[in-house]
Order: C-alpha cells, then sequence, then structure tokens
C-alpha cells in the first residue's frame, strides 16, 4: 500500500491530542472516493476527557456498540494505550491493530519549518519538540501519542498535520509583531491554530451555498474550550487572531487571550511572580473561569448566569464583547464578508452565543433567523434570507480532515 498507484482500501487511525482531552476515530477509506468536503462517518471513535478523579472515557462504533467508562488513571500514556485497544478489542472491536495502514496526529505547533502534512520521522520528531516551548501542552501531548503508537503498532506509517500550516499563508504586514525585528528574525511571529478546521470550514462553506471557493470571503469563528477567528479569502488564510501561541487573541474557556503586555511586566515587578505562574495564571486560571469564577465551560456559565451570577453574566458579556470586536477586524481585514461560519463546541451548540454576537453586526449585513437559531442546525445557514451576509453552523470534523490529508500522503509516497 506504499505506491503511487491506486489504493483500494485504506484504514487511517488519527489522534487528536489536546492539553485537556484525547480524541481518536478510525476512518475505512476507499479507492474512487474523492477527498470533498462532506465528511464520511467514522467505524470506531473514542474520547477522553481528564477531570479530578482521572478520565471519563467514551468509546462508540459504527456496529451501534458503545462504552463509558471512569478510570483513575491520570498517566496519559496508560489512558491512551486503554483507549486504542478498544478498536481491537471488546464490544467496540472493528478492527485488528494489523489493519491500521497510517496514523495521523493532529500537532498544534509545526514552528517556522513544519506546514504541510509530513511523514513522521526522527528528524521530524526532533523538529515538533524543537518548537515544544511554543505550545508547550499541545506537541508535548502529541508526542507521546506518536511513541504509544510506535509501541502499539510498531513501525506502521504516521503522519503529522500541522494545525498551523492553514495561516502560512498570512500576508507579513499581519504576521510580524510590532517589536524589534530581531524577534521575526528568531522566528517570533504570528502563526494561528485551529488550522485544520478552519481550512475545513471554509471548504464546506463553498460547497453548501454552491459557491466557488476562490471567490468566498469568510470569517470562521471556531469557538470551544480554545477559540480562534481567522478571515479567509479564495480558501486561504489571510488573518486570524491566534498568535505566536494558542494564548492570543479571543477569551477562552481558561485562557486569557490578548492582554495590555503592560500587566504582565507589573506583575512581574511589583507582584514578584514568575514567568512559570503567570503561565499557569493566563492559561489555567483566566478567560471564562478567571472570571466567573463557576467554570469555563460555557454551558456552566450560562446556568450560573440564568440563576443570577453577575461575575458569570460579566464572563459572558466580555467574551461576546471581544467575539464582535474581533469579528469586525476579520471582516475589515478582507474588506468586506460573504459568510459568517460558527463552528467548535460553543459555536455549533450555543445559541446564546451565536445570537448575542450577531446582534451587533447588522451594519456589516448580518439578519439572524431567530428561530433557526434555536435550533443549531449542523451544516446549514442560521440567516434571515434578507441577510447580505450568509450565517451558517458548520461541525468541526477535524479528525476526517486529517484522515484526508493522511490518504493524500500515503497515495504519493514512493514505493520502498
Amino acid at each position: 500500500m506504499t505506491g503511487s498507484g491506486p489504493i483500494s482500501r485504506v484504514k487511517i487511525l488519527v489522534l487528536n491530542s489536546g492539553s485537556s482531552s484525547q480524541k481518536s476515530a478510525l476512518f475505512d477509506l476507499k479507492d474512487g472516493e474523492t477527498s470533498d468536503q462532506k465528511a464520511g462517518s467514522p467505524l470506531w471513535q473514542a474520547k477522553i476527557e481528564w477531570n479530578k478523579e482521572g478520565a471519563t472515557l467514551a468509546v462508540s462504533s459504527a456496529h451501534g456498540e458503545s462504552l463509558t467508562r471512569q478510570t483513575k488513571t491520570r498517566d496519559r500514556k496508560s489512558a491512551v494505550k486503554e483507549m486504542l485497544e478498544t478498536l481491537w478489542d471488546g464490544p467496540t472491536k472493528v478492527a485488528d491493530a494489523k489493519e491500521v495502514q497510517v496514523v495521523g496526529h493532529r500537532v498544534v505547533h509545526g514552528g517556522p519549518d513544519l506546514w504541510k502534512p509530513t511523514v513522521i520521522t526522527d528528524s521530524v520528531k526532533l523538529a515538533i519538540r524543537k518548537v515544544e516551548p511554543f505550545a508547550p501542552l499541545h506537541n508535548r501531548a502529541e508526542l507521546e501519542g506518536v511513541e504509544i503508537i510506535e509501541q502499539l503498532l510498531g513501525s506502521v506509517l504516521q503522519v503529522a498535520v500541522f494545525d498551523t500550516g492553514f495561516h502560512r499563508t498570512i500576508p507579513l504586514p499581519a504576521a510580524v509583531y510590532p517589536g524589534p525585528y530581531s524577534w521575526y528574525e528568531k522566528s517570533i511571529r504570528k502563526y494561528g491554530f485551529h488550522g485544520i478546521n478552519h481550512q475545513y470550514c471554509a471548504g464546506r462553506v463553498a460547497q453548501l451555498l454552491q459557491r466557488d471557493l476562490e471567490s468566498l470571503k469568510l470569517v470562521s469563528c471556531h469557538l470551544g474550550n480554545g477559540c480562534s477567528l481567522a478571515a479567509i479569502y479564495g480558501g486561504r488564510s489571510v488573518e486570524t487572531t491566534m498568535g505566536f501561541t494558542p494564548l492570543d487573541g479571543l477569551m477562552m474557556g481558561t485562557r486569557s487571550g490578548s492582554v495590555d503586555p503592560g500587566i504582565l511586566t507589573y506583575l512581574l515587578r511589583e507582584a514578584h511572580t514568575t514567568g512559570e505562574k503567570l503561565d499557569k495564571t493566563l492559561n489555567e486560571g483566566s478567560g471564562l473561569l478567571g472570571i466567573s469564577g463557576v467554570s469555563g465551560d460555557m454551558r456552566e456559565v450560562l446556568a450560573a448566569m440564568r440563576d443570577g451570577n453577575s461575575r458569570a453574566k460579566l464572563a459572558f458579556d466580555m467574551y461576546v464583547h471581544r467575539l464582535q470586536l474581533a469579528i469586525g477586524a476579520m471582516a475589515a481585514a478582507l474588506n468586506g464578508i460573504d459568510a459568517l461560519v460558527f463552528t467548535g463546541g460553543v459555536g455549533e451548540n450555543s445559541p446564546e452565543v451565536r445570537a448575542s454576537a450577531c446582534a451587533k453586526l447588522g451594519f456589516i449585513g448580518v439578519e439572524l433567523d431567530e428561530e433557526r437559531n434555536r435550533q443549531s442546525p449542523a451544516d446549514q445557514e442560521i440567516s434571515l434570507p434578507s441577510s447580505r451576509v450568509r450565517v451558517l453552523i458548520i461541525r468541526a470534523q477535524e479528525d476526517w480532515a486529517i484522515a484526508q490529508d493522511c490518504k493524500q500522503v500515503l497515495q504519493h509516497k514512493p514505493a520502498n
């Protein structure tokens, strides 16, 4: 299966490692299937969510089998191994381990050199490890995933698909920070993230609207625990809210997003805090959690707000305010906007966030259909027919997009 000819059938396992979660899926792709923008269903999918008690594992298969169990282990490698074993053993088994022909990994940060989907070699692992300080929680987990696959599946082909890759087209005036030019020479620049999903959403919107992607100006809002916007023109990223690290930009679940850097130097100088403490505060103790004091989960913040919690309401209002500002900035970068996309866990499932975000966007032509918005329909429009800007909900399909990239790499890999 490593030649450049047609592939009759290929099973691709995807590992999508996050700082607080681990997702995985197995796809069975056949020869003749085109890489269109409508995602196919996996044969098997699983998710681990780490919590104070350990981890919750949830698995389901295309055969209708499922399992959910709590494990007390806080060791990522042990939990991921346990998850993967449900693919080839037990009630959710859909394939033998030896049937997996390629494993795709979402790698959050590729740094200045890695952006194309790439076969993982020792030198590639070294390059990913080299840029680990740019996104330490993510890249470290992703490298652990590679090691686990090596232990379980031996020399199976592994492919890295980079979240930063889609944003490589951002022009220099948007990518270079206004510090000394030596920063840029040291690879300190805007990289952007969530690129796998932003790229998928752009193609899916073009398909749904029956428009040529090359002609579309889109603002894609990826809103989950991490949040970012992308301005996309002609299928290419021209601006985004996240920057050198995934900490920049919008207010998020537990991350601050953009803050005055003078606050940080003040705290270092006057409060005698450390860089490590600041990093932890900005990444884990800020955002919705830091302001509300309730949770970094938008659902819990909304529930507290409905119960009259004033800090929860402030957190929600701040989140929406910053989201509105960023949408306006993305539209300005595009010199207009044809479609506004909501994706990610919050973007897809929170009518309150979408309605509030769109409430002040009438000046650019956004008219939301309130009833359609309440229904949260996946991969459909939620704007009124009179709206100059089409508003859509697009279900995030990172795993499927990674599998498609892996298939392309496999098809073009030289024969041994």
